[in-house]
Formats: C-alpha cells, sequence, structure tokens
C-alpha cells in the first residue's frame, strides 16, 4: 500500500526537505521553503525488484552524432534515452552546434525533433539551411508547454530531440513563471521521465550566468545524465566543449571548435592552430605543454615588459589565471631575485588559448624573464613545469603525453622537472630542479636596472 508523503521545496534553488524550515540548507535563502504542489507517494516496491544481471548492457552503448569534437568529449556519442544538457553563455553558439548535430545525425537517417522556444520554425530552417541541405527526418516543433513536448517525444519516439531552451519551458500544474526553479526543475523531471520511456537522446540547452553556473538551476546538473559547458570568447573564433558530468563515460576530454561562415568547424589539432601564427625568436615568447581536461595542448605564452615608473609591479594577463601569474612574479622576484620594481608585465595566451593550469607556471616565468632580458628562446623549445613557493620545479600530471605532443610538433628540447619521466626518443630534456637553474642553463641574464621614474 503506497503511503503519502509531503514535500517542501527551495523555491530559490529547488532543493528538496523532508520538513518545513524557515532556512534552506543548501542555498542559505530565508522563508523560500514551501510545499510542493503536488505529493510523492511512497509505494512498496517488493514487486518491482529485479536482478541487475538481467537488463540489457548494449542499451548504454553511446550513437555516434557525426560531430567529431563532441563525439570525442561524450566518449563515442550520445545514449538512448539519456538527458544532457548545454549550457553556455547566449550568443556562444549553443543553439548552431545543437543545430549541427541534430542535421548529422539526421543525415544518417535518423528521426530528429528540434523543440524551439526561442526562434520561430522560419527561423530554424533558415540556420539550418546555412549549415547544409535540410534532412528530411528533421523536424521542428513550436511549442513550449512541457505537457506537448512530452507526448510528441512519447508517441513519436525520435531518436533525438533538441529542447531550445530550458528556460523557455513550463509545466500548467504550476503557477510560476518560465525559467523559474520550480518550472524547470519540473521540465526537467518530466522530460527525463520521458526520455527513458521512449528511449530518445534528449539535449537540453540551457543559458549560464555570470559566474558560469546553469541560470536558475544547478539542480539541473543531479537531474540529467550529462552537463556539457560550451565556452570561449565572443569576440574570438574558437569555442570550447567540456564535460561537467557524464555518466556513461570518463570527463576528461575537451573538444574544440572554429566559428565560420558555415557553422562550427571541428578543429581537430588544437596545438597546431594555436601555434600557426607563431613567430619563433622574439623575446618574450615560449611555447608550454598544457593539458585542457586530459587533452594535450601547446600554447605560446607572450611577455610583454614595459617601464611602469617608480611603483611596484602590475601584472596583466589574458588567457591566463591571475592568481597563477601574480604567484610567477612573486616567485620571480623573491626566489629568483629578478627586479620587477617600476615594470608592468603583459602576458597573454596567445590565439585565444587558455592556460590556468599549474603546469603553465615554469613557461610564464621564462617568459617574462625573456621579455625582460630581451633574449628569445631558441625555436624548439618547450616549457613545462609548476612552480613551488620556494621557486622549486615541480612534476605535473600527465607529463609524458605533453612531451609527446610537443615532440608531433617538431619541438626537440624540453624544459622539464628533474623527476620528469622520459620523452620520446629525440627529445632532448633539460631537467632543472629550480626557477634559477633554469634561467641559469637557458642564459636568461636578468640583471638589468629600473626603469626610470619617468
Amino acid at each position: 500500500m503506497a503511503k503519502q508523503r509531503r514535500v517542501y521545496v527551495c523555491r530559490e534553488c529547488g532543493a528538496q526537505h523532508v520538513t518545513w524550515a524557515g532556512h534552506c540548507n543548501e542555498c542559505g535563502a530565508w522563508a523560500a521553503i514551501e510545499m510542493a504542489s503536488s505529493v510523492a507517494a511512497v509505494a512498496d516496491t517488493s514487486d518491482a525488484l529485479a536482478p541487475l544481471a538481467s537488463f540489457d548492457l548494449d542499451a548504454a552503448v553511446p550513437t555516434p552524432t557525426g560531430v567529431s569534437e563532441v563525439d570525442r568529449v561524450l566518449g563515442g556519442g550520445l545514449v538512448a534515452g539519456s538527458v544532457t544538457v548545454l549550457g553556455g553563455e547566449p550568443g556562444i553558439g549553443k543553439s548552431t552546434l545543437s543545430l549541427q548535430i541534430a542535421a548529422s545525425m539526421a543525415s544518417s537517417g535518423a528521426a530528429v525533433m528540434i523543440v524551439t522556444g526561442e526562434e520561430a520554425p522560419s527561423q530554424v530552417a533558415a540556420r539550418a539551411s546555412r549549415v547544409g541541405p535540410i534532412p528530411p527526418t528533421l523536424s521542428v516543433l513550436d511549442d513550449t508547454s512541457v505537457e506537448t513536448i512530452e507526448a510528441a517525444i512519447i508517441r513519436e519516439r525520435p531518436q533525438l530531440a533538441i529542447i531550445d531552451s530550458v528556460q523557455t519551458l513550463s509545466v500548467a500544474d504550476y503557477d510560476a513563471a518560465p525559467g523559474s526553479v520550480v518550472q524547470v526543475r519540473a521540465a526537467a523531471n518530466r522530460l527525463v521521465t520521458a526520455a527513458q520511456r521512449s528511449g530518445t537522446s534528449v539535449i537540453l540547452i540551457g543559458h549560464v550566468t555570470k559566474d558560469g553556473a546553469l541560470a536558475g538551476p544547478r539542480l539541473l546538473e543531479h537531474v540529467v545524465d550529462t552537463v556539457l559547458a560550451f565556452s570561449g570568447d565572443r569576440h574570438n573564433e574558437l569555442r570550447f566543449l567540456r564535460t561537467v558530468k557524464h555518466r556513461f563515460g570518463p570527463t576528461s576530454d575537451v573538444g574544440v571548435f572554429e566559428m565560420s561562415g558555415l557553422g562550427l568547424e571541428p578543429v581537430d589539432d588544437p596545438s597546431s592552430r594555436f601555434l600557426a601564427d607563431r613567430r619563433p625568436g622574439i623575446p618574450g615568447s615560449v611555447v608550454v605543454a598544457t593539458v585542457d581536461q586530459q587533452r594535450p595542448v601547446l600554447v605560446e605564452v607572450q611577455a610583454l615588459v614595459t617601464p611602469f615608473g617608480d611603483r611596484p609591479p602590475r601584472f596583466v594577463g589574458q588567457g591566463l589565471s591571475s592568481s597563477r601569474l601574480e604567484l610567477v612574479g612573486a616567485v620571480l622576484r623573491q626566489r629568483a631575485k629578478v627586479d620587477l620594481w617600476g615594470w608592468e608585465i603583459l602576458a597573454s595566451a596567445a590565439g585565444g588559448a587558455e592556460v590556468k593550469e599549474p603546469g603553465g607556471d615554469l613557461g610564464i616565468a621564462l617568459a617574462i624573464a625573456s621579455g625582460l632580458a630581451e633574449t628569445a628562446l631558441g625555436p624548439d623549445v618547450v616549457a613545462c613545469g609548476e612552480l613551488g613557493l620556494a621557486g622549486e620545479v615541480r612534476s605535473v600530471g600527465q607529463l609524458e603525453r605533453r612531451l609527446q605532443e610537443a615532440f608531433r610538433l617538431g619541438f626537440r628540447r624540453a624544459v622539464v622537472p628533474t623527476s620528469a619521466p622520459s620523452g620520446p626518443t629525440g627529445l632532448e630534456l633539460i631537467r632543472v630542479d629550480s626557477l634559477n637553474d633554469a634561467l641559469l642553463v637557458l642564459g636568461l641574464s636578468v640583471d638589468l636596472p629600473r626603469p626610470s621614474a619617468g
């Protein structure tokens, strides 16, 4: 016999509570907890038990989307009956990417449904025609009612349904506005159930807030199977697709795209893309071997050191972690005795790349020292290592893969920590214990007078 129990929900974050309380323990909001409009049934599940080994393991095998970088990130493609959230800033290209996934799968004969809540169907068709010919199995539904969408998914059973966007949906049982936590939570729960019943893979497009969180509902991350973050600088052509959560595989890869007139073009070799316009032999330029998720990527770090008057040094970074840039500057001053007083250090990861992991520390420090000494490093030198506060050069993860990537692109000398593993044959490892050792072995003399106050 089923028992009824009351459910209390925070209207700010969607967290569920067993009893009413004046304060939400999840988000800290006061007077935000209220009884849900429906009650949950706690049923006797004794008759529903089944041996785990009796289920079909092939049901979790991913189906390729046909977009190589998306399949790379998802570990092969979309799993039937799964729900994926694709989040990103407005205008970053989420709708374009999802439309390319839809067109690619429909071109292979799969039935694909696009639910549009932000654009008219004619606008969707116009964008689809720019990507390529519109496949006959690609259909559109112009509706924001979750009940209508749910019925269409269960009735038609398409292989893929794309909802653009989850913030436009509404459930009739709730009186809140579309995009509110209550509506988004209810819509997500209904669509997850519909996906599981029909075997349809569902992609929910969601906007993000200024701090990068999914707009309104962090709870979506708990409800769905996969969360993808689509990011990039809107003034740069490059876009990055990363997994925040993935129930069916690792979250260790990153997809790279380049925005063009025909949509998003996959970048199969990001290292070559980032180094394409590099000019070797320029002081202040160092190539660093980084990893994004677990994908090795080579990036050029540039540093321009200019007089700043009789005042403390100023650090300005682009594509670099500001905290790590300041840490590197402090180690240069305190441990390597590099006098940065009166200098402004402008440091950048060239080509729209980002270097925000510790493996870029050594390369950033060498770029600053190279710019200050006006001495260029050899064109075949790559650097990788974390700087400790004592000035030591420490090892980082995936170092062997980083060195393989550097050798593949023609680099023949690598400045690495003493504990680094052996690299590929033909790559000379310059092992250093400290930042001082690295500056010495590379001939970066930084004993320069302070710039004048003027």
